[in-house]
Parts: C-alpha cells; sequence; structure tokens
C-alpha cells in the first residue's frame, strides 16, 4: 500500500476491523510528508528543497516583525506565529498594542495546541497556517452550520437532555466557538485532540459535531444537575479532562453510526 493511501484510508480502513483511532497520532507526521495542507508537493524528491524555502520565507517574515519592532526576543512564541500570519495575510495591525480581534484569539489557541505537539518552530508554523487556513476557506460554510447540526444529532441522542438545555436557555449559550471555532482546542488535552484534527484535516469537520454531543451524553447527570445556562455553560468549558479519550472513541462511533464511514464529509 502507498503512502497515499495509507494517508487517505488509514483510519477508515483501522475502524472498520475494529481498531479506533489506530495510528491517528502520526496525523501530523504525515501532514509533514505530503501536500494535504499544501504544505509540500506530493514528490518526495522535492521536499528538502521546498523545506528550505519555507523556512527562509519564515525568517524573512520573522526579520521583518523585529525590524518593525512587531516581536522580540521577550514575544511568546505563539504570538509570533500570529503576528507572521497577520504580516503574510495582510492584518497586521498599525500597533502591537491593538487589542485582539476574535479571529487572533482562535489562532492563538490553535496555535497553543500546535506547539505542544510539534517541536520545530517553523514546522510548527506552517502547520498552524495551513490548519487555519482551512477552516478559514474550505468549512467557511460548515461551521457556522454546527451548532444547528449539534442540536439535531443531541435530539436523536437524549431528546430529554435536549429539552433540559432549552429549559434552562443554555442551548444558544454552550461554548460553541471553543467547540467549533478553535476546534476544541484548548478543550482537550494534546492526545485526544489530534484524534479530532485526523478527521478534521481528512476532509470532516462533523467530527466536531458529535465530540460535543458526546461531551453532553458523557456528563449528562452533572448537567441536568445543573439549572442556570451559567453554570451549564461554565462546566462544560472545563471538562475533566481524563474522560477525554474515551468521549472521543465513543464521539467516532456517533460519527460512523450517523454518517455511515465518512471519509471527506463535511
Amino acid at each position: 500500500m502507498t503512502e497515499d493511501s495509507q494517508r487517505n484510508f488509514r483510519s477508515v480502513y483501522y475502524e472498520k476491523v475494529g481498531f479506533r483511532g489506530v495510528e491517528e497520532k502520526k496525523s501530523l507526521e504525515i501532514l509533514l510528508k505530503d501536500d494535504r495542507l499544501g504544505i509540500l508537493p506530493p514528490h518526495h524528491e522535492s521536499h528538502a528543497q521546498v523545506m528550505m524555502y519555507r523556512k527562509e520565507q519564515y525568517c524573512d517574515v520573522l526579520h521583518a516583525l523585529e525590524v518593525v519592532r512587531f516581536v522580540s526576543d521577550a514575544t511568546p512564541q505563539v504570538e509570533v506565529y500570529l503576528r507572521m500570519y497577520q504580516l503574510e495575510s495582510g492584518k497586521l495591525p498599525r500597533s502591537p498594542s491593538f487589542p485582539l480581534e476574535p479571529e487572533d484569539e482562535v489562532f492563538l489557541a490553535i496555535a497553543k495546541a500546535v506547539e505542544e505537539m510539534v517541536e520545530d518552530s517553523v514546522d510548527c508554523y506552517w502547520i498552524i497556517r495551513s490548519f487555519v487556513n482551512q477552516l478559514k476557506n474550505k468549512y467557511r460554510e460548515s461551521l457556522p452550520q454546527l451548532p444547528k447540526a449539534f442540536e439535531q444529532y443531541l435530539n436523536l441522542e437524549d431528546s430529554r437532555l435536549l429539552s433540559h438545555l432549552k429549559t434552562c436557555s443554555a442551548l444558544s449559550k454552550l461554548p460553541y466557538d471553543h467547540w467549533f471555532k478553535r476546534c476544541f482546542a484548548g478543550c482537550l488535552p494534546e492526545s485526544s485532540l489530534q484524534r479530532v484534527w485526523d478527521k478534521v484535516v481528512s476532509g470532516s469537520c462533523k467530527i466536531l459535531v458529535f465530540v460535543a454531543v458526546e461531551i453532553l451524553l458523557t456528563f449528562k447527570i452533572k448537567v441536568m444537575a445543573l439549572n442556570s445556562a451559567e453554570k451549564i455553560t461554565k462546566f462544560l468549558e472545563n471538562i475533566p479532562q481524563d474522560s477525554s479519550d474515551a468521549i472521543v472513541s465513543k464521539a467516532i462511533d456517533l460519527w460512523h453510526k450517523h454518517c455511515g464511514t465518512p471519509v471527506h464529509s463535511a
């Protein structure tokens, strides 16, 4: 089996034979070996040269930011990545003291998560950059629809739980930005997050919906005991981390249950 085949059908094959999540932690390594996110060309013999160009571009952009005093040695690395991205996309503010936009906060959350997964700063920036661009471009129309899909699938799985959320006026106040815009960055630990992002990178952002549904199902008793939107939202923004692996595994099961065996289903 070629590496290209492994990239496209790895997860689907293993899950078909009952091994959910096997090899998913290697997804970011595989991203650095192909052009799934437009990081590298498909021909391996070109990778070394392309990576040299990427490193040169990284250094050039970083130097430009240092010259205009937007970053320094004391600037947190994730903020450096943000300023580089802003400069490359033509959105660098007039001053580093300007308040961050909501999309900047999303970028930083994703950057912090990737920083935990990837050691090399150049690789880290290009993965962040490409991942964020995929969310902005490929999933631009899909992401705003996810809260509605969440309501639909939660109703199918547990209509009583959905009714409770509506009674408490909590449905519209759930942490959708953390779940969907940030793709659970900052909500799930690295090991669990990689498994979710593997599906997102492969072509389906709907997995995010099923992770959110499974969070509600997992903590149903706790959520049902809370009687205000504020308390429910606060709890869901800080779920216990020790349950995350099980939540993601069950979310993948739900994904297959409702969507069959999707490979590139947004």
